[in-house]
């Protein structure tokens, strides 16, 4: 065990997830790749689990916070205007595409995805609200309320009633074999019987991720949310799409991923990949909503000098250089070519994703079980060969990827070459 390893078992919870037999010290970075303290390089395929959403080193982001720490501003709260704020609002509150949008600025997803659901119960004057199986929308007490995945929950006590729906779970005996218009179908019977049997009046809402994260990258078929949203309007019910992951073009398809499914939500929440590594979050909600609270309310941290200016110059990266396109590009390359793979592995369950956030499953081949351990193993294998992955799902059995979105056609083809070679030595082993 190293030293570093021994003092942060010491001193950290032991629930503090951290990856590899022999984990690894992050100390430098450029482009999209990084070192660690023993000088081994690596292709970064998780990028900070999607938070260095433009990579490393990138001198516009730098140069933008040098700026703002040159002022000796580095934090005033927002009891005062703060400039970054207001204009990062503006460009967050156009590309959103909700109606007299407005925006709060928060310091992580956990916190945003609370105050969306503070605006929701409160403009509905309801706690019961909708969220989506297999979900996960953070670590504090509400939104642990809302994650449907028992490994990351740690009691049943909630501040919200709230009912889970069916629309990433195919995999489940009763939706196998379904086409992408029957499993709609069948889940927008499901909403409307648990709307007639399992809620009072005046449901406050519905939380989804248009791609679920912990989840493992599942997804509800394009048009679902469309479908759900045209019934939750018959009650007035408010829809949230928790962007936390899928926002800012990562999908290649759509900016946001509520998009894919041709609907605009009343909120979306934000985080993690905005500041490129700066600690940002936030809300964008109709004006109503955002409104709506008569207590007074403000965000220490929330809008900070520092973290607008790297927000505002990523957010201008991505648009300038179409970084959206790009993730389209890169992402079909690594999809398409572990599409191809799979038919030849049998460890390989599943691929699936949109541009650069894309998963594959890896199960028994003798039975077609989750295959946790194997997932354990390609994480080993994928570091000794020079590529950071992630891991997650349900049954824990999910490889999950999404580099940054300027991965290179180059670096695209290099990573998968990595990844089918790992499992492909996998798969060997298996079948031993």
């Amino acid at each position: 065990m190293s030293d570093l390893l021994a003092r942060h078992r010491a001193v950290m919870p032991n629930w503090l997830s951290i990856y590899y037999d022999e984990p690894i010290e992050i100390v430098r970075g450029k482009g999209n790749r990084v070192v660690d303290a023993e000088g081994h390089t690596y292709l970064d395929f998780f990028a900070g689990i999607l938070t260095n959403m433009i990579g490393y080193d990138v001198p516009e982001v730098r140069e933008a916070v040098e700026r703002q720490i040159a002022t000796g501003v580095v934090h005033t709260s927002t009891v005062y205007l703060l400039r970054g704020q207001i204009e990062l609002a503006e460009k967050i509150a156009r590309l959103s595409g909700i109606e007299n949008a407005k925006v709060f600025f928060t310091n992580s997803g956990t916190e945003a995805n609370e105050t969306a659901l503070l605006l929701a119960t409160y403009a509905r004057k309801s706690d019961q609200v909708l969220a989506m199986r297999q979900s996960y929308h953070g670590r504090s007490f509400g939104a642990l309320s809302v994650t449907s995945n028992r490994s990351w929950k740690n009691n049943s006590l909630s501040p919200l009633n709230v009912h889970f729906l069916h629309g990433a779970d195919r995999h489940l005996p009763q939706f196998r074999g379904l086409s992408d218009a029957e499993y709609i179908e069948v889940c927008v019977e499901d909403l409307r019987h648990v709307l007639a049997t399992a809620v009072s009046n005046d449901v406050a809402a519905l939380i989804a991720e248009p791609i679920q994260g912990v989840g493992g990258f599942t997804m509800a078929p394009d048009g679902l949310f469309k479908a759900y949203k045209e019934v939750l309007d018959e009650e007035g019910i408010l829809f949230i799409s928790d962007e936390v992951q899928t926002g800012w073009g990562r999908t290649g398809s759509a900016f946001f991923g509520i998009q894919n499914h041709g609907m605009t939500p009343d909120m979306m929440t934000f985080a993690k990949g905005l500041g490129n590594g700066f600690a940002v979050g936030g809300v964008v909600a109709r004006g109503d909503l955002m409104d709506g609270p008569h207590a007074i309310g403000l965000a220490t941290f929330g809008g900070n000098p520092i973290s607008m200016a790297a927000a505002n110059a990523t957010l201008d990266y991505v648009l300038d250089h179409d970084l959206q396109s790009r993730a389209a590009v890169t992402g079909g390359i690594l999809i398409d070519g572990l599409r191809e793979a799979k038919g030849r592995l049998p460890i390989v369950g599943d691929v699936r994703g949109k541009g650069l956030m894309f998963a594959v499953e890896l199960v028994d081949p003798a039975t077609g079980a989750p295959a946790p351990a194997l997932a354990g193993r390609f994480m080993e294998e994928t570091k000794k060969l020079g590529l950071l992955a992630g891991k997650g799902g349900l049954y824990g059995n999910a490889l999950r990827m999404a580099p940054p979105l300027t991965l290179t056609e180059d670096e695209a083809r290099e990573g998968l070459g990595i990844i089918v070679t790992a499992l492909e030595t996998i798969n060997e082993e298996v079948g031993k």
